[in-house]
């Protein structure tokens, strides 16, 4: 798929049919969040592909997007590790990269994928339902599954709101 073409054209995707993921699929997109940018090359981030059913229900009752999560096939839940950081808000948007990245790795290979990020409300319990070491730090969820076949529209602000002149 053009790179362009992927960026316009991607949508969160919040209803799914409930058909299974497969693990090599799971596997592209992390791989494409393995191919982020970061400074240093420190890669901070750290994935955990969540399939079992359980979890999947117990992490949709700590948001208020219940259903999006309840509904996928499969979670990615994406960390900071401690151990890899050396600039907490570099790496923070050097995740956010890796997250855009599985976005865009989902659409491409045909699977509706949506990062939720009101679920930080709830951060400490998340990490405990996961048992993740303490020197990983939940920042993000990403629903994963075979999207609801249903047209979406996107809709952006006049790129003229979104540049700033530079001082005359």
């Amino acid at each position: 798929m053009e790179t362009r073409r992927a960026i316009e054209d991607r949508r969160s995707i919040r209803e799914f049919t409930g058909e299974e993921v497969t693990g090599p699929e799971l596997d592209i997109l992390i791989e494409a969040g393995r191919w982020a940018p970061s400074g240093l090359n420190n890669q901070p981030w750290r994935f955990m592909v969540i399939t079992e059913r359980r979890l999947i229900d117990e992490l949709s009752g700590m948001t208020k997007y219940r259903g999006v999560v309840a509904g996928a096939a499969a979670l990615i839940a994406v960390f900071m590790d401690s151990d890899a950081t050396y600039d907490r808000t570099k790496d923070l948007m050097s995740a956010g990269a890796a997250i855009q990245n599985v976005l865009l790795a989902a659409h491409d290979i045909g699977l509706g994928a949506c990062w939720l990020g009101e679920i930080l409300a709830r951060r400490q319990a998340v990490e405990r339902a996961l048992r993740v070491p303490d020197a990983l730090e939940f920042v993000a969820l990403v629903a994963v599954g075979r999207p609801v076949p249903r047209e979406r529209a996107g809709v952006r602000h006049p790129l003229e709101q979104f540049v700033v002149p530079p001082p005359r």
